[in-house]
């Protein structure tokens, strides 16, 4: 049994960028180093696709949304790094 919340990688990505699940550290450590890698994987391709959907200009809270979700994802991949680098040692 996987140890993502939603059942994979894929789905924890998505809910991570909807604020559905919040990160901590906590939220790693029961996931094995292949599924740390898979999920970095995730979140790495939701945020690249996020980054490709530009809305216009205009539409302040797309823009806002948008930024949220990116935020979210990046928060995510910089705890997560801090956590493998900390857990390497």
């Amino acid at each position: 049994m996987a140890g993502f919340p939603g059942g994979s990688a894929w789905a924890m990505a998505r809910d991570i960028a909807e604020a559905h699940v919040l990160v901590t550290e906590r939220t790693f450590v029961r996931l094995k180093n292949h599924e740390m890698n898979q999920l970095q994987f995730e979140l790495d391709r939701r945020l690249r696709s996020i980054r490709g959907n530009q809305p216009a200009l205009d539409a302040t809270s797309e823009l806002q949304l948008r930024h949220r979700r990116m935020q979210r994802l990046n928060g995510a991949l910089m705890m997560m790094r801090a956590y493998l680098q900390r857990r390497r040692r």
